[in-house]
């Protein structure tokens, strides 16, 4: 592999899992060029300038010097994808300043490519072959025809000497976010209005030249704007926090302080010597941003992007509203588990289980084959409704607390499993099996209960007698029968 001697390994890491799998040496100038020439191969808009120069130049620039990638549809020219690119916030600060105009430059240069794309495509994704070389002018309502995503915005504060988890850090976070749709939907039928910004005049005043630039134009075709979600473009721009999610480790998996962890100790006035001696004192000179400061960032830029990924849900979620959504788990195409045989008090009991990908409990299903239809109708039953709560995300701990010990027949000695030798139910030994196998917890046998009793033969009137005489009277005696 041929990549530049700054990018860290997980970038090049992204860039083999990128590249469709032809074998051979790969080298990043020519998997680049896959969707470089590509664009470059399309005919310019109508409102482009005479003698703009080529978008390829500019753009594999901006790809080396990891600012700026396509996403995964656009990198392998997937088309049943949306062609998009992923912009790295980090990257356009300079000298502790954020480089407004050289990212509403980049930012047009994106969304100009996904518009030529567009308009060159189009006729052969509806079946019609032009009849001219020059394209059909975009119609807007045909919908958004690319997606343009922010990341790294935590790493972004940091270099700006923002905290996350701020107030002028959310109001950063909102301006950019403007910004980026204001650019994205100039020129639409339903362009973004110019914002007034105090605290950030220079993306203020950006955003009046853009619009002024583009205030005849209407038939641009709209682009969807937001922030990253976890991927490989994303890795591939080497960011420490992927969209708008805070950076929660001060360190890298190797134990090295992050880029960002030293931006802010920098603006702090302290070196990484003196932010030791200080944590040694157990005073901590910087405090990571949690789940609550995400979520302000998160409702912070809602009104300003049309995609945001989802806010990862607290591990203290109430479990009714977990599965009030309905929610249901898929359940693998190939599942492990096991097959149990065995005897409770002289029934037969199988036990089958299915288990997730990480080894987890799936689905369960008891069958008593002697029992009654109503009884292996009922069982059948049950099992399908606790192994629909383990994928709706009831825990196996619940169902084992409510089942185990439960008392009721058939019960008694336990035959071909070790695990237990004496069972007050069927669902007391299945759901004591489940604790050993699953939860890696072995429940040790109830005590038998004394008093209970075999169910005495019924007593029948089946003597000679009885037949003889068209009625019964209380004297009339009665016969054994087993």
């Amino acid at each position: 592999m041929t990549v530049p001697s700054v990018w860290s390994d997980d970038a090049a890491q992204a860039l083999i899992q990128l590249t469709p799998a032809e074998g051979g040496p790969i080298r990043l100038a020519s998997e680049a060029a896959r969707w470089v020439d590509l664009i470059d191969s399309t005919p310019l808009l109508p409102h482009t300038p005479q003698g703009t120069p080529p978008a390829g130049r500019s753009l594999s620039y901006l790809l080396l010097m990891q600012q700026m990638a396509p996403n995964a549809a656009l990198w392998r020219n997937d088309p049943d994808g949306q062609p998009g690119f992923i912009v790295r916030l980090s990257g356009f600060v300079q000298d502790g300043l954020f480089a407004t105009e050289h990212f509403a430059a980049c930012l047009k240069l994106a969304c100009d490519s996904l518009r030529r794309l567009d308009a060159a495509q189009r006729p052969y994704r509806s079946g019609e072959l032009p009849l001219f070389d020059d394209p059909a002018p975009a119609h807007h309502d045909d919908g958004p025809v690319g997606l343009i995503l922010l990341s790294d915005l935590d790493a972004c504060l940091a270099a700006l000497g923002m905290e996350y988890d701020s107030t002028e850090g959310r109001d950063f976070a909102k301006a950019i976010s403007h910004l980026t749709q204001l650019i994205a939907r100039a020129g639409t039928a339903k362009p973004a209005k110019a914002f007034h910004c105090p605290h950030h005049p220079e993306i203020e005043k950006t955003a009046i030249a853009i619009t002024s630039a583009l205030q005849s134009v209407t038939t641009l075709s709209p682009i969807e704007t937001g922030f990253s979600s976890p991927g490989m473009v994303d890795a591939l721009l080497d960011v420490e926090a992927c969209g708008l999610g805070p950076i929660f480790s001060l360190v890298t998996q190797h134990g090295t302080l992050r880029a960002s962890t030293l931006n802010r100790l920098a603006h702090k006035g302290l070196s990484p010597e003196a932010a030791l001696a200080l944590t040694l004192e157990g005073q901590s000179p910087l405090h990571p941003a949690g789940a609550e400061a995400h979520a302000q960032m998160h409702e912070a830029v809602m009104p300003f992007c049309d995609y945001l990924p989802a806010l990862p849900e607290p591990e203290i979620d109430d479990l009714k509203d977990k599965l009030g959504r309905g929610v249901r788990r898929p359940l693998p195409m190939r599942q492990g588990g096991f097959s149990q045989r065995t005897s409770i008090g002289g029934h037969r009991l199988f036990m089958r289980t299915s288990e997730f990908e990480d080894g987890s409990l799936a689905a369960l299903s008891l069958a008593p084959p002697r029992e009654s239809p109503m009884a292996r109708g009922l069982m059948e039953c049950f099992s399908q409704a606790v192994s629909i709560g383990l994928q709706c995300g009831v825990p196996l701990e619940m169902f084992v607390e409510q089942f185990a010990y439960s008392h009721f027949g058939a019960c008694g000695t336990v035959e071909g499993d070790d695990v237990a030798r004496y069972a007050t139910s069927m669902l007391d030994y299945a759901f004591r099996a489940l604790s050993d196998a699953y939860l890696g917890h072995h429940m040790p046998d109830a005590p038998a209960d004394s008093n209970d009793k075999q169910q005495e033969p019924p007593m029948l009137p089946f003597g000679p007698d009885e037949h003889k005489t068209s009625s019964r009277t209380k004297n009339q005696r009665l016969r054994l029968v087993s």
